[in-house]
């Protein structure tokens, strides 16, 4: 693994990304969409990502966790240049270190919430009932204590939702990087699940990333970064006036 420190990087960056850009193939038509991205992640802040669809925003955040391999520019979370590692490698490295909130929630339909919060726990060797009681922990937090021998099937698209989160959180991950982890959530339950992330996912040698559209939590960032035609265009504690 490369821990050596990359030129312009905080050596305490949580995430450091360098020349990010990305490409994609339309026919024999070659879309930019990222140009260049220069940008550290700290340990300690909840950062969104926000700017319209088609900015950027999710295709940065996946290349900024080890989803997408850049067609430019290099990645270091927690001083690891993640795209120097063999597959195996990225792949113990995400599981360890990683926690995913998707827009899609990827649950597996024959198991009940308390074991889809608890995958990631099981692929580390816990114990099948240890690891379905601290995911029972969490799903209490998040006021779905009750479901947790539901199957998926069963749970409302909101509910589903929070299992996911927590599958997100239950290892204690460093960093926690979220697509619209609110979306599907009414205003109430949207606030429980930033207080979570901010308890869980944000600490001196933790960080969360989170890609959002949604203007009843803007106040709960340290940090806001805008997207516009895939480059940075605001990086400040606030949002901009103009969005």
């Amino acid at each position: 693994m490369d821990t050596a420190r990359t030129p312009g990087c905080d050596a305490e960056a949580a995430i450091c990304a360098r020349g990010i850009t990305r490409d994609f193939e339309a026919g024999q038509t070659t879309i930019r969409v990222l140009h260049g991205i220069d940008t550290d992640i700290r340990p300690g802040e909840l950062t969104y990502v926000v700017g319209e669809s088609g900015s950027g925003k999710t295709t940065l955040i996946s290349i900024m966790c080890g989803i997408l391999w850049p067609t430019e520019g290099e990645v270091k979370v927690f001083g690891t240049d993640i795209y120097k590692l063999t597959d195996t490698e990225l792949v113990n490295f995400r599981l360890k270190n990683i926690g995913f909130i998707f827009q899609q929630y990827n649950l597996i339909p024959s198991i009940d919430a308390a074991a889809n919060a608890a995958v990631p726990l099981i692929a580390q060797g816990v114990p099948i009932d240890e690891a379905r009681e601290r995911a029972k922990v969490l799903l209490e937090k998040l006021n779905i204590g009750n479901q947790a021998d539901k199957l998926p099937r069963q749970l409302s698209g909101g509910q589903q939702q929070r299992v996911a989160i927590a599958r997100a959180l239950v290892h204690e991950p460093r960093l926690v990087v979220c697509d619209e982890p609110t979306a599907a959530l009414d205003a109430s339950s949207g606030r429980r699940v930033m207080d979570l992330l901010r308890e869980v996912a944000v600490s001196p040698d933790r960080a969360c990333i989170i890609v959002t559209h949604d203007n009843r939590i803007f106040d709960l960032a340290d940090r806001i970064i805008v997207l516009e035609d895939g480059r940075i265009t605001h990086d400040g504690t606030e949002m901009p006036d103009d969005h």
